[in-house]
């Protein structure tokens, strides 16, 4: 059983990780990434805790038999597709592209995930 053997030298991985690129790609994703995704746990935890201490809120009556909970309930689902759509069009516009130029300058076979599929 031989083991590989051990280098020093920086790995194809390395050397990417430590480009200035690969960082501003980082921090193109972190600023829309982070962000959103505490601003959709703010806007969960918020349906959460008025449904645990405001049960009247919750409770009042918007239209027939359709409460302020069932209304806010169902944004939680429309919000998650809004969120979607809005990363899926970020990343055509800000993460793919410098994403492509970073495969291709290091030699990698670069295909876009539509292209990929087909």
């Amino acid at each position: 059983m031989d083991s590989p053997p051990i280098t020093t030298a920086a790995t194809d991985v390395q050397l990417i990780d430590d480009s200035e690129e690969f960082r501003t790609l980082r921090r193109s994703f972190r600023s829309f990434a982070f962000p959103v995704t505490i601003g959709f746990v703010l806007w969960y935890l918020l349906y959460v805790l008025l449904s645990c201490y405001a049960p009247g809120l919750m409770g009042t009556k918007v239209l027939g038999h359709v409460n302020v909970a069932l209304v806010l309930g169902l944004l939680q689902f429309a919000t998650t597709f809004v969120i979607a759509g809005w990363y899926a069009r970020y990343a055509d516009r800000r993460i793919d592209p410098p994403a492509a130029a970073i495969r291709e300058a290091h030699g990698a076979v670069v295909h876009a995930p539509r292209e990929a599929a087909e």
